[in-house]
């Protein structure tokens, strides 16, 4: 191996956005994915985005434009509210799907916290 990390082809990605797990080999980058720079990004983007094709279906209802604007927005404001309330948990079972620690999911707030710590013993010279 050439000592960069693995990434998945184009269908392992999509497999993987579908809820397949990744080979071992990738397992950096599934950490990486769930957990560093951008994951809630990516997250929110694959759960809200391919949702808006059939939501416009509501746009084919007669009547006024904002009643169907007004029927997808009953369904899309929750799924907002939901899926951000969720990431955690998924990103802890995605983590755990793949043979890894869920604790993984919130090492970069430890991370942050002990840094906190540290300058505050630091400043206070415990």
């Amino acid at each position: 191996m050439s000592g960069e990390p693995a990434t998945p082809t184009l269908t392992q990605r999509v497999r993987y956005i579908a809820g397949a797990t990744l080979p071992p080999s990738m397992h950096q980058w599934v950490i990486d994915d769930l957990t560093g720079p951008g994951a809630a990004r990516r997250y929110h983007l694959r759960i809200l985005l391919p949702i808006i094709a059939p939501l416009c279906v509501f746009l084919l209802i007669p009547g006024p434009l904002w009643m169907g604007l007004a029927m997808m927005a009953l369904l899309y404001l929750p799924l907002i509210y939901f899926t951000t309330a969720l990431m955690y948990v998924y990103r802890r079972h995605r983590l755990a799907k793949h043979g890894l620690d869920p604790a993984l999911a919130d090492a970069r707030e430890r991370q942050k916290h002990a840094a906190e710590r540290e300058a505050y013993e630091r400043r206070h010279r415990r």
